[in-house]
């Protein structure tokens, strides 16, 4: 990780030019410093039907080792060594040639890695306007953006939780855990075991949510599931697979349910965990079901309603892990395969605006 800092050393952005993080070559196994290439050129202008975003934040997710491999992009084109990095963020429109955005305006959408872009904010970049609700615009880099889409979506559109119901939560320190774990307890009235990495970790879940925590770098899952989950589990709300997944379906109550959000611990395995007891799925009348959260998008404004609501009524606490600073993106990422990140890993590009329409 140490490197990652040499990478960033002496980098700084200002306004007077496009800082811009590439592909340098493609990634194999975890990032490392030497698949980044740092780039500065020209502010672009926009044309007619474009404008000109400036950006403030950019969220991370482990989705980006993927992109920079050239797969698993969704919906954008395949990065190829040269292209900027696929990521989303939030942005205020600084010059505007489109007759339906404003200048001073804040959006979030597919930005990229850079400090500047010039869009047309087409469909295609998934681009939103963000509303005034009286919170801080970087909550558009997570909890209220993809991130929290997908914690909503996977729990509720797909978990169907209920009251009283026996969970299990795995990756509850990251950023969809961070939020299905306050969601689930405090709007669901589930009750919650979460898994998570380390003794500060632990504590962290314990104030978010989580009845129970159970530490994979310290204890053994299955004995400890046993021990807390001797009834078996209604609800596991998958962000790891692998072996942790499979301890689970070991323990399923009828009718249960599981949902496959993330397989963080399978992304840099050389061959595929072989998951090889799915069929107590039929033993219980279980069901598993993955999603993906761009096929949620016609939820977006219900949904992030219903996210501002409960963070102002105190059922759910955004948890942002903030790098500062642009030149230090490749470390925020590296962070996120180490495990050290808690709650949404973003980076503060250049704060919050000054005001905004």
């Amino acid at each position: 990780m140490d490197d990652f800092a040499s990478l960033s050393a002496g980098k700084q952005i200002d306004d007077q030019a496009n800082y811009q993080w590439r592909v340098a070559r493609r990634t194999v196994g975890n990032v490392k410093p030497n698949d980044f290439a740092w780039a500065v050129g020209d502010i672009p202008e926009p044309g007619t039907g474009e404008v000109l975003l400036k950006t403030h934040y950019l969220g991370l997710a482990p989705v980006m080792r993927f992109y920079m491999q050239g797969t698993g992009a969704a919906g954008e084109a395949v990065l190829q060594p040269g292209d900027v990095i696929h990521g989303r963020g939030v942005a205020q429109v600084v010059k505007s040639r489109h007759p339906d955005w404003q200048e001073g305006q804040m959006v979030q959408g597919q930005i990229g890695w850079q400090t500047y872009k010039v869009s047309s904010l087409s469909e295609q970049e998934k681009f939103f306007p963000m509303p005034h609700n009286d919170l801080p615009a970087a909550l558009g880099a997570g909890v209220l953006g993809m991130t929290g889409l997908s914690a909503h979506a996977g729990l509720f559109a797909c978990g169907a939780p209920q009251k009283g119901d026996r969970m299990v939560l795995s990756g509850a320190a990251g950023g969809v855990g961070s939020m299905v774990s306050q969601l689930a307890a405090n709007v669901a009235g589930c009750d919650v075991v979460g898994i998570a990495g380390g003794q500060d970790k632990c504590a962290f879940i314990l104030n978010h949510g989580c009845s129970e925590a159970i530490d994979y770098k310290a204890e053994d899952i299955a004995s400890r599931l046993d021990a807390l989950r001797p009834d078996g589990i209604d609800l596991y709300f998958d962000n790891v697979g692998g072996e942790t997944l499979q301890a689970c379906l070991e323990r399923l109550r009828m009718h249960s349910r599981i949902v496959l959000c993330g397989s963080i611990s399978e992304y840099t395995r050389d061959t595929p965990f072989g998951l090889s007891n799915y069929t107590r799925l039929r033993a219980t009348d279980s069901l598993m079901r993955g999603f993906f959260v761009y096929n949620h998008l016609h939820e977006w404004e219900r949904v992030m309603d219903d996210m501002a609501g409960w963070i102002h009524d105190g059922k759910l606490r955004p948890v942002q892990d903030i790098e500062q600073g642009f030149e230090n993106m490749p470390h925020a990422l590296a962070n996120l395969y180490h495990g050290r990140n808690v709650g949404v890993q973003c980076c503060s590009v250049r704060g919050e605006p000054d005001e905004w329409l």
